[in-house]
């Protein structure tokens, strides 16, 4: 039931990033993406069939289609060569590795592994978490979340989690602010992903030709 109320809310969301992407990077036949943390199902509504590896913990569930590559790995030491991507992707996923040491290692993952990157994570300041579907709980300190989920939140309504099961969402989310996500990519431009007036989540964007105040050219 979380899963179908994620993709109920998030698909208009996740489908409009797509044509964003596309509009920015123009990616064909030859270009390299690896999709940190993603699923194959991503890319099956491109314009085109890039050479796209999809990296996560575990294989997915579902057949991978046979142009996309798929490798086990963790995204804060991904298993590629410096540079050996055109694009970095990843979506939603930043925010699941953990703490902000943790968070540092992925973004100079994304950074080193390819020339330019995109990335989309929640708006902390943004009132409703999406993970827990329930509005202020991730603004609470680590030791309140913990005693207030699996009873004050739809997820904990819903899932009925165990204490462990608690403790791993708490140690394991951490929404991001702008101006983190400035210090963790310096050389990218930041854009906002609004629901009326305010910011539901941020795209961090390094394209090819951007200019100087934006963020550099890509290879």
């Amino acid at each position: 039931m979380v899963s179908a109320a994620y993709s109920f809310v998030g698909g208009p969301f996740r489908a409009r990033r797509m044509k964003r992407f596309v509009a920015a990077f123009g990616p064909t036949a030859t270009t390299t993406i690896v999709d940190v943390g993603g699923a194959p199902r991503t890319w099956l509504d491109l314009p085109c069939r890039p050479r796209v590896t999809v990296v996560n913990l575990a294989p997915p569930a579902s057949p991978v289609p046979s142009w996309v590559r798929f490798d086990t790995g963790d995204a804060t030491r991904l298993p590629y060569a410096d540079g050996a991507f055109d694009i970095a992707f990843s979506n939603s996923v930043i925010e699941h590795v953990g703490d902000l040491a943790a968070q540092r290692r992925m973004a100079a993952e994304l950074r080193r592994v390819a020339g330019c990157y995109y990335l989309q994570t929640p708006a902390r300041s943004f009132p409703f978490e999406p993970h827990y579907l329930t509005p202020f709980v991730h603004w609470l300190p680590v030791s309140v979340r913990r005693r207030l989920l699996r009873n004050l939140s739809v997820w904990g309504w819903i899932t009925r989690p165990s204490p462990d099961d608690v403790d791993h969402a708490v140690t394991s989310i951490r929404l991001l602010s702008l101006r983190e996500l400035r210090e963790l990519f310096p050389d990218a431009t930041i854009l906002r992903e609004r629901v009326a007036w305010m910011t539901k989540s941020w795209t961090v964007v390094k394209a090819p030709g951007a200019r100087a105040g934006s963020s550099p050219a890509c290879r």
